[in-house]
């Protein structure tokens, strides 16, 4: 044991390899300091303190990255040395501490005239493997230790990135997948890659150029893929995918339902099948011509198919559900998002679950760039003008996908099919959610007028004094409102972008001053937003209250 003299101004510690190392009191001061939480824990001990206790703590601290146990201090601010006897052979305590929880820890003795401190420093858990005692992984929730939530044990074992879908399964054969399904894909990756020495290959020999197997046998994604019905229900039972159409949003019995429990490739144009026989146009106007619109767009529809069979999680239980509704479509998939995706960056980050089926489907142009589907999914709703992709009910078991496919603004749709080909293409997903801002007015007080440049070069907006604007001046944007009057009429009301932006912050935070009204529209000067709100007075949809400097509106 090493041993600070107080009138030395230094700390000299123990450390594993029985070196000697100086620290000065404020390092020390720094120590006491330190917040308690995730990566610190202080206990008093003064005379003892019991191992299984320290053996969950060290193991909590592990799980969060990695941290320090100290002994001999108190736990409340101002935190002050108290001495601690506990664990008077540390080194032992150490070797303990190694055996059961399987990760480096090192041990430091501080000494002066206050007492004696002893700090246990744990290596954080290694990637993608929670760190146990006992066969608990133990994890703090505020002050408590708790066993790991289910969701957090999930995303750890996630980090390792295993691709499922690239392993053998044991008891599978060549014999085992599907000839119709193999060839539909021979001829799709033949056609994609017009490599018409794809055509000749023997099936063993396709499968081995795809990767769907190897010298060690038969993979979960030829199963997933190309599986006869008995392999897949005595190998992977749950990698199925139901198909269900409810012609009322209440619960109970499908109006129709179809189960598939073979490779996806036997059963792909099958799903876009059931969906289009209940198909409804809609229509949007332009001048005296109506323009049909199908509710649900097949591009869509087979990219959200093709996400799930991509991504969910084949080692837990559950199969994918598409529903359809009249107007909607949702599609669940077992599995929470793959590691690091969240709703807020899927646009921006890829991640893909299963790889070699990504891959497959990457070789036979199912999926043209790699982690782009939902991109092109958010690219198809705006240029529909219906409304974003929506991941409510999605959480760490299960990513829920609502496709809506209501217009919601046929004069937006009027616009894109004004914007030629050639534009379109090169817009990129940004773009297109810039635009659906424009029309919406959801976001627009976030987004810097820097980012509408790409468009403005694309002549689809311009900058002008007051902002940004459509370069397209023969539609009229408008939104219908209806008003209830005191009468009991309901009335509509034409609001046009920066009117709805206004009445739509007035619904959501009860009221609105005027240098917010100014704020949130990227008007510049107050007098545009007093124009816009006293349109808003005079439909009687907002009232004025206050005065002078105090002024502010609220909804009649």
């Amino acid at each position: 044991m090493n041993i600070v003299e107080p009138q030395n101004q230094k700390v000299k510690i123990h450390t594993e390899e029985n070196d000697m190392r100086s620290y000065s009191n404020d390092e020390l001061n720094n120590l006491l300091n330190a917040p308690e939480g995730e990566h610190y824990e202080f206990k008093e001990a003064k005379n003892q303190f019991k191992f299984e206790d320290a053996a969950k703590y060290c193991c909590a601290l592990s799980n969060s990255g990695g941290g320090k146990l100290i002994f001999g201090v108190s736990d409340k601010r101002p935190r002050k040395i108290v001495g601690s006897k506990a664990f008077e052979q540390p080194e032992r305590t150490r070797k303990d501490l190694m055996d059961r929880l399987s990760v480096r820890v090192d041990f430091q003795i501080y000494q002066n005239e206050d007492g004696r401190v002893l700090v246990f420093e744990v290596a954080g858990r290694p990637i993608g493997l929670p760190v146990q005692s006992k066969g608990i992984a133990w994890w703090r929730e505020g002050d408590s230790l708790v066993p790991m939530p289910e969701d957090v044990r999930r995303k750890i074992y996630m980090e390792l990135e295993c691709d499922f879908s690239s392993e053998i399964c044991p008891n599978a054969t060549i014999e085992d997948l599907n000839n119709a399904a193999i060839n539909k894909f021979r001829m799709k990756w033949r056609d994609h890659t017009r490599n018409n020495r794809l055509a000749s290959l023997s099936d063993e020999q396709l499968l081995r150029d795809c990767g769907a197997i190897t010298h060690e046998g038969v993979t979960y994604a030829a199963i997933i893929l190309f599986g006869n019905r008995k392999i897949i229900q005595s190998q992977l039972h749950h990698a199925e995918v139901v198909f269900e159409y409810r012609s009322k949003e209440t619960a109970g019995p499908a109006a129709y339902r179809e189960e598939f429990q073979e490779g996806f490739f036997t059963y792909d144009d099958r799903i876009w099948e059931l969906v289009n026989l209940r198909n409804d146009e809609q229509h949007y106007r332009d001048k005296l011509y109506r323009h049909p619109v199908l509710t649900f767009n097949e591009d869509v529809v087979r990219e959200a198919v093709l996400n799930a069979v991509s991504h969910r999680d084949y080692q837990r239980g559950g199969s994918i559900f598409v529903r359809q509704y009249q107007s909607r479509l949702v599609i669940e998939s077992p599995g929470g998002f793959p590691h690091g995706i969240t709703v807020e960056n899927i646009l921006n980050r890829q991640n893909a679950r299963n790889r070699l089926i990504a891959n497959i489907f990457r070789l036979c142009g199912l999926v043209e760039r790699s982690g782009q589907g939902m991109n092109l999914i958010y690219e198809m709703a705006i240029k529909e003008a219906k409304p974003l992709p929506d991941f409510s009910g999605s959480d760490s078991f299960f990513v829920m996908l609502t496709l809506s496919g209501k217009i919601i603004n046929s004069d937006m749709l009027t616009l894109i099919k004004k914007i030629s080909d050639e534009r379109l293409e090169a817009m990129t997903t940004d773009d297109y959610l810039l635009l659906n801002a424009l029309f919406t007015g959801k976001g627009l007080a976030e987004i810097e007028l820097s980012r509408f440049e790409h468009l403005a070069d694309l002549e689809i907006v311009r900058y002008t004094e007051r902002g940004v604007e459509l370069v397209e001046r023969d539609i009229d944007f408008l939104d219908d409102f209806q008003v209830l009057e005191a009468n009991g009429k309901v009335t509509d009301v034409k609001l046009n972008p920066t009117d709805k932006a206004i009445f739509d912050y007035i619904l959501e935070n009860g009221s609105i001053t005027t240098q917010k009204a100014v704020e949130i529209t990227r008007l510049t000067t107050p007098q545009g937003a007093v124009k816009a709100l006293n349109r808003l007075r005079e439909a009687d949809m907002i009232k004025q209250s206050g005065g002078g400097n105090k002024t502010y509106y609220e909804k009649a």
